[in-house]
Parts: C-alpha cells; structure tokens; sequence
C-alpha cells in the first residue's frame, strides 16, 4: 500500500519535473530565435549598402561553429533526449550560414579571402568533430567528448 503511494507520488512529481524541462525548453528555444534574428538590421543595411562597412563577420564565423556543435550534441547519435537543442542551433546555423554568406559576398577581398578561409575551417573542425567523436568513442563518451567542445 505504501510502495503504491510511494509510486503515485513519483510519478506525479516525475511528469510536473518533465513538463517544467520541456516548457523551459520551448522558452529557451524562443530566447535563442530572437538572439539568432538579432542581426538582421546590420545586414539589412550591409546589403543596402552593398558593403560591410567597418563590420566583423567573426562573431557569426564563431556563433555558426558553436551552433554546429550544439546541433551536433542534440542529436540522438550523441545525446537521447534533448532534441530541442538540436532543433534550435540547426536554425540557428541556417541563420548564421546566411549572414557569413551576405558578408562574404559583400566584402572587400581582402575580407572576402579571409572569411572563406575561416568557413572553410569552421567546416573543417565541425567535420573532424564528427569524425572523431563516432570513430573514438562510445555513445557515453562521445557525449562528454561533444559536451567539451
């Protein structure tokens, strides 16, 4: 009789936690669409302009190879359970695929060299992060390996 209520109570506690991590889930997910939209006004402008202007595209170089990883941690061959973060850093690495793109193609060359060298890279290190992370580890392994990078 006690175990019954013991398990009744659980499971009801179980089901609140579960609904708490997915509507904290959904909200962080809308919190990072806002961040990853956040940059249209400057390309807005740089595509008016038809230039970049005094602009860095390092910070959209830096957040796409962290959306990448992210979205690569979310994912079922490295974690079970937090699709959300795979969903949200997918976005997320569209937009930022598109923003080094417009910067890339409205460049100076100078600038235009240097960027395509860093998606290159950026491309490169997520590349050998797949690569070493399903060829070296284990499932429980690869993902503290994934959750270092």
């Amino acid at each position: 009789m006690i175990s019954s209520d013991f398990a009744a109570a659980s499971s009801s506690t179980s089901s609140f936690y579960g609904f708490c991590t997915y509507a904290a889930g959904i909200a962080g997910n809308v919190f990072a669409f806002v961040l990853f939209v956040s940059p249209m006004p400057t390309f807005k402008r740089i595509v008016r302009n038809k230039s970049t202007e005094q602009f860095s595209g390092l910070p959209y170089i830096y957040s796409l190879l962290n959306c990448l990883i992210c979205m690569w941690y979310g994912l079922p061959w490295v974690s079970y359970g937090v699709i959300l973060v795979a969903t949200v850093n997918s976005i997320g690495a569209a937009f930022q695929l598109a923003y080094v793109s417009l910067f890339i193609r409205f460049a100076d060359s100078a600038k235009r060299l240097r960027m395509s060298g860093l998606l290159i890279g950026v491309f490169s290190v997520f590349a050998l992060i797949i690569y070493a992370s399903l060829e070296l580890c284990d499932h429980p392994t690869r993902q503290i390996f994934v959750g270092i990078w």
